[in-house]
């Protein structure tokens, strides 16, 4: 192959990749996620994040609510940024929204139920258990490690949100509608993904304009290349449509709301409800279903409008609409810069290097799986059929679970989006006990699979759990010993 060749390839890699992901993922993931963070952000008062998430909150309370919270979101690690950044943001410790961060795309409840369906009771069990154990771990070390960080952030969000009273009902019955919204895109049950009636537009050529989007970005479910379907080049349009909107109706959104703030947000509306209903392009037009998707996406939308103009004063909304949008500029352009750089390298990675590499339980096959994890990242659900993929083609079930628990945490886009929101060093240094626990974790449970006894395995991760916490006290006490005042005699 000559290099012009192979320098296209990546490129319509790295294109492919870029925009199966907006077709398929952000409208019904990211986009709720990114009002859910501005409302976070402009309607919470931070007394409400702080009692149970905040630095100072019992550990016993902090991190298990953290934990709680993120089970339920079936989201992969980009759509999960937007959500921590707003916890974050109002005040959380990085402890307990670092474990959040971790716990959400892990160990969420549909990730477990269709890794034990598709793989085996006993990952999903070993997934769950390690993942919440790690993750906890992970908040914990985090804490310790930038305890000073964690003390300026926190009187950073004290002046920040001083004088902020209790939060509204109208305001919290807002955000609790914005996270149905964000449910019911994402969860796959019988109820929202059924068909409930069709219409067929007459439209031509739908069957050939569909061939053609195949030819352009390939669609192979085995590889998880998910190609791009017509309803997918309908959304991508609509997104960039949104985008232009949004840039003139929300960037100045305080000097007051214009009428291309309306476009934005019926836009949006419009691009929801689109993304919501199933289409069957054949050659005699389009099918359009109205799936239970659809129908709770529009009674959501109805729902918050009608807060939006009754119950929401003016400048909670502007505020809203203003911290969704800095979000958006904030960590949007590194998620299609990840995007795209992740489509160009998994076009280098060839899969005969994972029966070589993760063939057995060893270090290295483990380190290889987290190493899959990063490069090779799938959205959120996707990872599962990619893993058994990956077992059939000789993995073992060791570095198999340390992809699993990579994968959704760690790719090239969302730790681009992390260093944004709270700096390199803790990026990296999250990324690096990541990396350590998932590798940790694969062969603790590549041993039990191999034939190592499940109790002297369960004394081994005791007493490293109990190393661990002997050492974080250590460094606990030290901390303390710095921030004690001398006094003078």
């Amino acid at each position: 192959m000559q290099i012009g060749d192979f320098l296209l390839q990546m490129l319509n890699g790295g294109l492919g990749n870029l925009a199966a992901y907006l077709a398929a993922h952000v409208l019904l993931c990211l986009v709720p996620a990114f009002y859910i963070a501005g409302a976070m952000t402009a309607l919470i008062p931070k007394e409400s994040v702080t009692r149970f998430l905040g630095r100072n909150a019992p550990k016993w309370i902090a991190y298990p609510a953290a934990a709680l919270a993120g089970s339920v979101l079936a989201v992969c690690s980009c759509t999960i940024v937007p959500l921590f950044a707003g916890i974050y943001k109002k005040g959380a410790g990085i402890g307990p929204a670092i474990t959040f961060l971790f716990f959400a795309p892990a160990a969420n409840i549909l990730a477990l139920v269709y890794t034990g369906g598709v793989i085996g009771v006993d990952l999903a069990f070993a997934r769950l258990f390690l993942s919440l154990t790690f993750g906890v771990g992970i908040g914990m070390i985090m804490a310790l490690i930038f305890s000073r960080e964690d003390l300026a952030h926190d009187k950073e969000s004290d002046a920040m949100f001083a004088g902020q009273g209790k939060m509204r009902r109208a305001a919290l019955v807002f955000l609790l509608i914005l996270v149905a919204l964000l449910l019911a895109g994402t969860f796959k049950v019988g109820l929202l993904t059924n068909s409930y009636g069709q219409v067929t537009l007459p439209i031509a050529g739908m069957d050939k304009f569909q061939d053609f989007l195949y030819r352009l970005v390939p669609y192979d479910a085995s590889k998880g290349q998910e190609g791009v379907t017509a309803q997918g080049a309908i959304l991508i349009v609509l997104l960039v449509l949104i985008g232009l909107a949004s840039w003139k109706g929300l960037d100045k959104i305080h000097e007051g709301f214009t009428v291309w703030t309306w476009i934005a947000m019926s836009l949006v509306a419009l691009t929801l409800l689109t993304a919501a209903v199933g289409m069957n392009p054949h050659a005699g037009g389009l099918d359009i279903q109205f799936t239970g998707r659809f129908f709770g996406v529009i009674i959501a939308i109805a729902a918050l409008v009608w807060l939006m103009f009754k119950r929401l004063s003016e400048d909670e909304l502007r505020d809203w609409l203003w911290e969704s949008w800095r979000f958006v500029k904030q960590i949007f352009p590194l998620l299609v810069g990840g995007v795209f750089a992740v489509g160009v390298i998994r076009v280098l990675i060839k899969p005969e290097w994972i029966e070589t590499l993760a063939g057995s339980n060893t270090i290295l096959g483990n380190l290889a799986g987290v190493v899959f994890g990063v490069f090779m990242y799938f959205p959120t659900l996707v990872e599962v059929p990619i893993a058994n993929m990956f077992l059939s083609l000789g993995m073992h079930r060791g570095p198999l679970l340390a992809y699993l628990m990579a994968d959704p945490e760690l790719s090239l886009q969302s730790i681009l989006m992390i260093s944004v929101i709270i700096g390199r060093l803790k990026a990296w240094t999250y990324v690096f006990w990541v990396a350590l626990f998932s590798t940790l974790a694969g062969l603790i449970y590549g041993e039990w699979v191999d034939g190592t006894p499940l109790g002297l395995l369960a004394l081994y991760l005791a007493a490293m759990i109990a190393a661990l916490g002997a050492a974080l006290w250590l460094v606990n006490r030290r901390n303390e010993r710095k921030t004690v005042p001398v006094s003078a005699d």
